[in-house]
């Protein structure tokens, strides 16, 4: 199955937090859409592997996301190196997404800025013809995203890209509440954690209306690029 759009990012959840209405938008558009995550995210304060497992379904059900996997590498221990760009390659090769998007390149939490390199590093080895992959038995053939864009997630970063998601901002929301081990609960027993007090939602609300100010719309989510963006029409831009 080609897809269009493939995001590759480090837990359950980061997707939600961060591009969710990009996702749904270009789905609405007629592209193609799906997730792999690198871990189960089982190190997280709260909840556990199997639990998020099972919101991060609910929450692909929201968006509309047929395809979504996890690699099942470990969380907080997962390291830039040729078994985990292998992994990652299979997963490009497999869909031949024509775009990737990723973690921040830089970002409070470690495994944002190791994933981003680490799979912008997988998209370049599954480019290349002399290295081998096999999914399901079969030989795979090389394959490389035509670009890669960053998520910007804890850290404040400068966008070079922001997308224009008013229209899905209300879903987005939905989508993220499906993790809801995560999150404000006042029922919970769990440690609190630097996302589960009663303002956090609101900060993501608030950094969605702060990318949206930056295009003249409502709400936006923002993305950083490594290279220079190629544009058809500059009238387009605004």
């Amino acid at each position: 199955m080609k897809l269009d759009i493939l995001a590759i990012t480090a837990h359950p959840d980061d997707v939600e937090l961060c591009c969710a209405g990009t996702l749904m938008k270009h789905i609405d558009l007629g592209y193609s859409v799906g997730l792999v995550e690198l871990t189960e995210g089982e190190l997280g304060t709260r909840g556990n592997a199997p639990l998020r497992l099972k919101e991060a379904r609910a929450a692909a059900d929201v968006m509309g996301i047929v395809v979504r996997e996890n690699l099942g590498l470990p969380d907080g221990f997962f390291e830039n190196n040729r078994e985990s760009q292998l992994a990652i390659a299979r997963m490009v090769r497999k869909y031949k997404p024509e775009i990737v998007i990723a973690n921040a390149v830089i970002d409070r939490h470690p495994d944002h800025g190791r994933a981003a390199k680490l799979t912008s590093d997988a998209c370049f080895i599954a480019g290349l013809v002399k290295v081998p992959t096999e999914l399901d038995g079969n030989r795979q053939e090389a394959w490389r995203p035509k670009a890669i864009y960053h998520i910007i997630q804890d850290y404040k970063l400068q966008p070079d890209i922001c997308v224009d998601v008013t229209p899905y901002m209300e879903k987005r929301m939905k989508a993220i509440r499906c993790f809801g081990s995560q999150f404000y609960n006042p029922n919970s027993t769990e440690p609190e954690s630097s996302i589960s007090g009663k303002e956090f939602l609101d900060v993501i609300m608030a950094a969605a209306r702060n990318f949206g100010r930056m295009i003249g719309v409502e709400f936006g989510e923002a993305f950083t690029v490594q290279r220079p963006v190629g544009v058809p029409d500059l009238i387009k831009l605004n």
